[in-house]
C-alpha cells in the first residue's frame, strides 16, 4: 500500500506538473488570443473612425454638388437688369431728341447770324487799307465767320483776320468783341 500511495503520490505530482505546464500553455494562449481581441477592437475603433471622415467628405462633397458653380443670377435679379436698362434706354433717347432739338438751334442761330459785308467797306482804324467790322456772338468761331463772308463772296485767310486783329486768341472771343475782316482789294 506504501507503494501504491507512492505510485499515487508520483501520478499526482506527475499530473500536477503536467496540469501545471497545460495551465501555463493554455494562459498563454489566452493571453495571446486576449491580445489579438485587443487589436481587433483597436482596428475596429480605427476604422470606424476612418467611416465616420469618409462619411463626412461624402457629405460635404454631396452638398458642394447642390449648389451651383459660378456666379449666377436669380429670375429676379434679370428682371431687376432688365428694368434697368430699360430706363436707361428711354433716358438715352430723351438725350438724343433733346441734343438734336439744341444742335437744330444753334444750326438755325448760326445760320441767322452770317455777317453780311455792307457795301462799302469803311476804313480801319489807323487808314490801313478797308475793312468790314464784326461783332463776335455767342457760338462764333474764326472758321464759322470766314465761311460766312466768303458766301458773300469776300476772300479772307485766317492769316488775314489775324494780322489785322493783332492780340486776337481765336480760342478766346467773348461776345460783343469787334473784330476786323479785310476787305479784298478791288
Amino acid at each position: 500500500m506504501k507503494r501504491f500511495s507512492f505510485f499515487l503520490a508520483v501520478l499526482l505530482l506527475w499530473g500536477g506538473f503536467d496540469a501545471c505546464a497545460q495551465d501555463a500553455a493554455t494562459e498563454e494562449r489566452l493571453n495571446r488570443l486576449n491580445g489579438l481581441v485587443q487589436d481587433l477592437l483597436e482596428d475596429k475603433a480605427i476604422q470606424k473612425r476612418q467611416i465616420e471622415s469618409l462619411t463626412r467628405e461624402v457629405q460635404t462633397l454631396r452638398e458642394q454638388l447642390a449648389r451651383p458653380v459660378g456666379n449666377f443670377a436669380s429670375q429676379e435679379e434679370l428682371r431687376k437688369l432688365a428694368e434697368k436698362l430699360q430706363e436707361v434706354d428711354r433716358k438715352r433717347e430723351a438725350d438724343k431728341e433733346l441734343i438734336l432739338k439744341e444742335f437744330e438751334k444753334l444750326v438755325k442761330l448760326v445760320a441767322s447770324r452770317k455777317p453780311a459785308p455792307p457795301a462799302t467797306p469803311p476804313t480801319a482804324p489807323g487808314g490801313e487799307g478797308k475793312f468790314f467790322e464784326y461783332t463776335v456772338a455767342q457760338g462764333d468761331t474764326l472758321s464759322a465767320i470766314m465761311q460766312a463772308y466768303r458766301d458773300q463772296g469776300v476772300k479772307v485767310t485766317l492769316k488775314q483776320i489775324l494780322d489785322a486783329n493783332p492780340g486776337l486768341v481765336p480760342e478766346r472771343m467773348p461776345v460783343g468783341q469787334k473784330i476786323f475782316i479785310p476787305a479784298p482789294d478791288k
